[in-house]
């Protein structure tokens, strides 16, 4: 049987996909007047923005150094070596170092160490940047350390803290366990028990006095081994830390003691 063709598709209604390119014989001329960008709604703009600006800061501050910034260096490589023992450098904070010395909060410390250790960062939480020159928690100073011999660190308190009496000293204060007991945790990194407290001393350098101590604290996030001596100047309780864990301190016990006997504010 012949069959009928079918009549043509009229042109009117003939269609194209999304997809299917233009016929090549057309061109198209975009006024110059529109705009192809895709334009924000103003909601996502302004939150932009305002992400931008609350990032500043940390742009900033990556490029600009803290205060308590380490000297990725051995400390032998820019502090003096002690006359008496060359063995160990000198180092004497001064008000360049820490927000609180620059403050006026601390009266200016000093002490001994290798000169293969390093300073290492105070994070700007723990500095007492924030704070100064009322800082109602105890904050660190400074802090050095070495991989082999361990590590130590200046941490001040401030003496509203601890007592009422304004200018107190450290025997107004109270005893070396009564101060320990308040003190512990800030030596350890966590937490305090006084069966950790293995020896308590009392030192008098001039007209300063001290409380010393060794620790054994095998649960401490600063080592297994603490050695800390304090006193109290102005309105402020200062305190060394020198922490090792077993093995450092099989190597560095005589070193770090050393240190810790040569603190003084």
């Amino acid at each position: 049987m012949a069959t009928t063709p079918l009549p043509p598709i009229p042109s009117s209604i003939v269609t194209h996909s999304s997809t299917s390119k233009p016929p090549p014989n057309i061109s198209y001329s975009p006024s110059p007047s529109l705009n192809l960008r895709p334009q924000l709604p103003q909601k996502t703009l302004r939150r932009e923005f305002l992400r931008g600006v609350a990032l500043l800061p940390l742009l900033l501050d990556l490029k600009t150094p803290s205060s308590s910034a380490a000297r990725e260096v051995e400390v032998g490589s820019y502090l003096p070596p002690l006359p008496s023992d060359t063995s160990f450098v000198f180092f004497k904070a001064s008000p360049k170092d820490t927000p609180a010395l620059r403050a006026g909060n601390v009266q200016p410390y000093q002490f001994i160490l290798p000169p293969t250790w390093k300073q290492t960062r105070v994070a700007n939480i723990l500095s007492g940047n924030y704070c100064q020159p009322k800082c109602a928690e105890p904050w660190v100073e400074v802090k050095f350390e070495d991989e082999k011999q361990g590590k130590v660190q200046v941490v001040a308190s401030p003496l509203i803290r601890l007592t009422n009496k304004p200018n107190a000293t450290i025997e107004e204060i109270g005893s070396p366990e009564k101060l320990i007991a308040s003190l512990g945790p800030f030596v350890t990194g966590n937490t305090y028990d006084p069966d950790e407290l293995l020896e308590s001393s009392v030192e008098k350098l001039g007209d300063q006095t001290y409380y010393k101590y060794v620790l054994e604290t095998p649960y401490a996030l600063t080592g297994s081994h603490n050695l800390a001596k304090a006193t109290a100047k102005g309105n402020t309780v200062v305190l060394f830390v020198a922490s090792a864990n077993d093995k450092q301190w099989q190597v560095s016990e005589k070193t770090l003691k050393a240190m810790l006997d040569s603190f003084q504010v």
